[in-house]
């Protein structure tokens, strides 16, 4: 029954009862990761590369707000 209703509303199980490692993840932030695992691996290795480059920054710029 969980699962009919996670799927009515397009969400995961542990999203629908608030429990798991991807429950605090929002319905878009889910959507897009669900779309990067369908890309073809190149895209792929291209997207990951800048969202890298952004957390890598995110982490310089917050270390140095100490």
């Amino acid at each position: 029954m969980a699962a009919k209703i996670a799927r009515a509303f397009d969400v995961t199980v542990d999203y629908l009862i608030g429990e798991g490692k991807h429950a605090s993840y929002d319905k878009e932030t889910i959507k897009r990761i669900e779309e990067i695992e369908a890309i073809d691996p190149n895209t792929k290795t291209i997207l990951f590369n800048i969202i890298d480059t952004y957390l890598r920054d995110y982490k310089a710029r917050k270390a140095y707000k100490l």
